[in-house]
């Protein structure tokens, strides 16, 4: 038996000396509801963030699932088209296919379908899209809607604030034209002028756009000596490769998607030294996330690039956080039920990403803050920390502050 999975069975086995008054039914499962893309420019992260739910999942069952329930991942395509994700939110909560929903990849997704979770209240956890507005449409006390990602409101604040420290004050903002990509422009735009910085040029484009390279050119132009992207993985690909062709002097920041392995497979070379904030790089001194890499590379093929690490890893984490959810609610799947005790988790939880303490209140309904946020850089196809002092800070352990 692997250190993991003994790990993983005192765990369970803790969670259940609380629940030992509770029976359980033979045959039934937990129904774990599951939505992301799989297919299209989108299918980077939505592939992973899958993978690592059914990662999740297989370790939970093996482990003897919840008080001998194994879990099942009801997993759907989206497709990263709203219209396709609203159908599928009806089908899993109207049709009753899960009994919580972990999912969406894309903010505008996600967004169109927020209503069918709240008003059925059913229990939405969201590991993946970070559009701040996701966790504020409803507020906390009365939201059915949690999260697991960092939102872009800190992302973007993470940017600006490097942008600001290299004494960067040319800002152009490249941004596409979905959901996403409209709040990541209003959050770097808001935060620059809070600084006293007006962008000097803001480039809007569609998704599957081939080249922006004139659009790179006009802001060379205009004077940018700093690039802000927020789009997904094959356009910011594109936003690099104009950048490295212009040869504009400015340094090329992204948000997380900057991170996807599309990047550097579309990009190539000129995704060297592109950075964006990540809540988890791959380190070999970090045995917990060593220890899942490698479980997830051998569930995949030890040959198969991670499309994105984040995806994978909060999706894990998210489908762990509810089996915790499960164990203190005594197996009551009701969305009352499961929003009462992930707001008041009772035991923190030692995930991939960080260690889950109290990640929840009645009042805040986002789990990761701004120390759990890391510069990470493309560097030799890999991506690494920029700062050596972070990948140091990051092997402790980071708590959610106030």
């Amino acid at each position: 038996m692997s250190l993991h999975r003994l790990t993983i069975l005192l765990a369970l086995a803790a969670l259940g000396n609380t629940c030992l008054a509770q029976t359980t039914a033979a045959g039934k499962t937990v129904r774990v509801g599951f939505v992301c893309p799989f297919t299209g420019g989108s299918q980077d992260f939505g592939n992973s963030a899958r993978l690592g739910a059914e990662l999740a999942v297989s370790e939970i069952n093996e482990a003897g699932g919840y008080m001998g329930m194994p879990l099942e991942l009801v997993a759907r395509d989206d497709k990263a088209n709203p219209d396709e994700g609203r159908r599928i939110a009806e089908e899993l909560v109207l049709q009753k296919k899960a009994d919580f929903t972990v999912g969406f990849c894309n903010t505008g997704v996600a967004a169109k379908s927020l209503d069918v979770f709240q008003d059925n209240k059913h229990l939405l956890m969201i590991p993946v899209a970070t559009g701040t507005v996701l966790t504020a449409k409803y507020p906390a006390a009365s939201s059915y809607v949690f999260r697991l990602s960092v939102r872009d409101s800190l992302q973007a604040a993470f940017i600006v604030d490097e942008v600001v420290k290299r004494g960067l004050n040319r800002v152009a903002i490249f941004a596409d034209t979905t959901g996403y990509g409209e709040g990541g422009l209003k959050d770097v735009t808001r935060l620059l002028g809070e600084r006293g910085i007006t962008p000097a040029y803001v480039a809007r484009f569609d998704i599957g756009v081939a080249s922006v390279l004139p659009q790179v050119q006009e802001a060379k132009a205009a004077g940018a000596n700093a690039i802000i992207s927020y789009t997904v993985g094959p356009e910011n690909a594109a936003v690099a490769r104009a950048v490295a062709e212009s040869r504009i002097q400015a340094p090329l920041f992204g948000a997380w998607p900057m991170s996807f392995r599309t990047v550097l497979d579309k990009a190539g070379a000129a995704a060297e030294g592109a950075m964006m904030p990540q809540t988890i790089i791959q380190d070999v001194a970090h045995e917990r996330r060593m220890s899942f890499i490698l479980r997830y590379r051998k569930a995949v093929g030890n040959q198969a690039p991670i499309g994105s690490l984040m995806a994978a890893s909060q999706s894990y984490d998210a489908v762990h956080l509810m089996l915790r959810a499960l164990f203190q609610t005594k197996g009551d799947t009701s969305g009352p039920a499961l929003k009462q005790a992930l707001e008041n988790l009772q035991h923190a939880y030692s995930g991939v990403v960080t260690t889950y303490d109290h990640p929840f209140t009645a009042a805040d309904h986002d789990a990761m803050t701004r120390n759990m946020l890391w510069l990470g850089t493309w560097r030799r196809g890999e991506i690494h920390f920029q700062y050596p002092a972070d990948a140091k800070r990051a092997a402790a352990i980071q708590r959610k502050t106030g």
